[in-house]
């Protein structure tokens, strides 16, 4: 006899309750027990582990209200002329943040793709290599940069585990992105947010910074250029200091400052904003100098025995204050995860 969701038989609310538990706990610690090994723990197994896995997974998509949006898509020419846009179609949810504040996360398709830079691109260097592949699953990631009005939003929920500054920006805009945020104080946004959901929920939904694998296939969204618009990056469509340029582009505008979400309504093939330029984006990754021994499962790389350390973390996408070379795909940074900058945001990931 078939069950939908709604009529799961009553071990299955079990099984959903100790898989979300279950999920709960591998967020918090990647390197500890595999995941069929929490599973062992929770009592599940056999046919219990089969169909409550697949109940969950589908219980988890229906708590989304997954809706779809359209957008536009543009690339640009060897000189950087753009082509005409092509009209693209992504899904969404949106999360409640409180008072009246809204965060969109994006559907990101599942795939294999090829991480870092090769040989031939232009201004590209060693800690970009080398290139390898790495399988990607599905997974959510916000449209843009988190805003100050989101941060504003989470950072007046309870304390986790340390202090937030409810208004640390240089530049000051509900609509632009909060900067100058460490790694440390965006984890405690993410904790502060997952909390908050799962409180009210009962979601499971544990909400963390993409790694660096997730952030540059996102980028890229099937894409194997410097830039997902193409060969170059203008200031028509990026916010970078235009007066460098990359490829056979041309200069352009220096605004010195950020630019508000969605500034130059356009999105790579995914559906998302600002992937290049505006602020650098924390990564969950230790930095590490090159991609020799990287995860190829997409998951972050991290030294062990370090998760909550003071060594380097990632940055990825570029700023407002970088040569354009700098907000290539492929192109790495890294920074001390208990400092900030008027050049680094963050956006979040869900899986």
């Amino acid at each position: 006899m078939m069950h939908s969701v709604n009529q799961r038989p009553s071990n299955t609310q079990v099984i959903l309750q100790r898989l979300a538990e279950i999920e709960r706990i591998l967020n918090r610690q990647k390197n500890g027990l595999t995941r069929r090994q929490l599973i062992q723990v929770a009592g599940l197994s056999g046919v219990s582990l089969v169909g409550g896995v697949i109940a969950y997974q589908t219980w988890k998509q229906q708590q989304l209200n997954l809706q779809s949006f359209d957008f536009d898509v543009i690339t640009v020419d060897l000189q950087g002329k753009k082509n005409n846009p092509n009209r693209r179609q992504a899904k969404f949810f949106t999360e409640d943040l409180g008072k009246v504040v809204m965060l969109e996360m994006v559907a990101i398709p599942g795939g294999t793709f090829m991480r870092g830079s090769p040989a031939t691109e232009e201004a590209r260097i060693n800690t970009e290599s080398p290139q390898l592949p790495v399988d990607i699953k599905p997974f959510y990631l916000s449209k843009c940069t988190i805003t100050q009005e989101q941060w504003k939003a989470v950072a007046a929920l309870p304390k986790v585990s340390r202090d937030l500054n409810t208004d640390p920006s240089y530049f000051k805009g509900d609509n632009l992105p909060v900067e100058q945020v460490s790694w440390h104080s965006v984890k405690e946004f993410c904790d502060r947010l997952s909390n908050k959901i799962n409180k009210t929920n009962k979601t499971g939904r544990n909400y963390r910074l993409p790694s660096e694998a997730e952030w540059e296939y996102a980028c890229r969204a099937g894409t194997t250029t410097p830039f997902h618009f193409g060969e170059t990056i203008t200031t028509d469509l990026v916010n970078y200091d235009g007066n460098s340029t990359y490829g056979f582009g041309s200069k352009g505008e220096y605004r010195q400052t950020t630019t508000k979400e969605k500034n130059f309504r356009v999105a790579n093939a995914f559906g998302l904003y600002d992937m290049h330029g505006n602020v650098w984006e924390w990564c969950d990754d230790h930095w590490h100098y090159s991609y020799n021994g990287a995860p190829n499962d997409g998951s972050a790389w991290l030294k062990q025995g370090n998760e909550n350390d003071n060594y380097y973390r990632v940055l990825r996408g570029g700023s407002w204050s970088d040569h354009p070379k700098y907000c290539r795909s492929a192109q790495r940074n890294r920074y001390n995860p208990n400092y900030w900058y008027k050049n680094i945001g963050f956006r979040v990931a869900i899986s």
